[in-house]
């Protein structure tokens, strides 16, 4: 791997230069081999109201909020939004379902591109759609002292969410940077979508069960394997 990816990407969008400053994080599915129980628990809890669900359509779903996520599901069935009542019961019985099946385990590589990233210097910020307690909890008992709660962009702060650029573009403000000044990691298509809409140069890590071309669809500037590759690959990527 060469920096021709990022310096056509500068060249495409017309940037002044690409100076990195910052790395964005998705959390699940990057941070988090979280994913599978994600997925499981939304097919069972909108199953569980007697709508269709797949786990393949959680993938693709994957980055929404939870009412985001649900109203699309009553959008394409009913014709219209989920009520407050309808969302609230759907999402405790989704994140109920996702307690008894989830089990932290931190995504092979990221602890040790997070160190590295860290001891360049860059600022480190997450960029989630998530809501889940118990995994931004985990962010800190699995990476001690990488993220800080002023760098952080959750289900929490958001009107839109993923895939609107807003996050990413909240991500940029949080940072004090452009987006020339930034990189994006992710690994589903929504999320690739919001950073690209924020004109981010946007790495998807394919941890799911996507094919590589629903990422690169999506607008992913590069598309690999996974934490390990991004790890490996890094220096040579950004010439450090």
């Amino acid at each position: 791997m060469t920096l021709q990816p990022v310096n056509d990407f500068t060249q495409q969008h017309s940037y002044p230069e690409f100076s990195l400053k910052a790395v964005f994080f998705d959390m699940d599915g990057v941070l988090f081999d979280s994913m599978p129980a994600h997925a499981e628990a939304w097919v069972r809890a909108i199953r569980n109201i007697g709508m269709p669900f797949s786990h393949y359509e959680a993938y693709m779903h994957e980055g929404r909020t939870g009412s985001g996520t649900i109203n699309g599901i009553f959008q394409r069935e009913l014709g219209r939004n989920a009520t407050k009542e309808e969302m609230d019961a759907i999402y405790q019985h989704k994140s109920e379902e996702f307690r008894d099946l989830s089990e932290t385990i931190p995504m092979p590589f990221a602890d040790n591109l997070l160190n590295k990233i860290k001891a360049k210097g860059l600022d480190i910020v997450l960029v989630t759609g998530s809501g889940q307690a118990s995994l931004l909890d985990n962010l800190e008992v699995y990476y001690p002292g990488i993220f800080s709660q002023d760098k952080m962009v959750t289900a929490f702060d958001v009107k839109y969410g993923k895939p609107n650029p807003e996050p990413y573009l909240m991500g940029l403000q949080k940072a004090g940077v452009k987006p020339w000044e930034a990189v994006v990691v992710e690994n589903a298509p929504l999320g690739v979508q919001s950073a690209k809409g924020a004109g981010i140069f946007t790495i998807a890590i394919n941890t799911g069960i996507l094919e590589d071309d629903v990422l690169i669809d999506a607008g992913a500037n590069i598309v690999l394997s996974g934490m390990e590759e991004l790890y490996n690959q890094w220096d040579s990527l950004f010439n450090f």
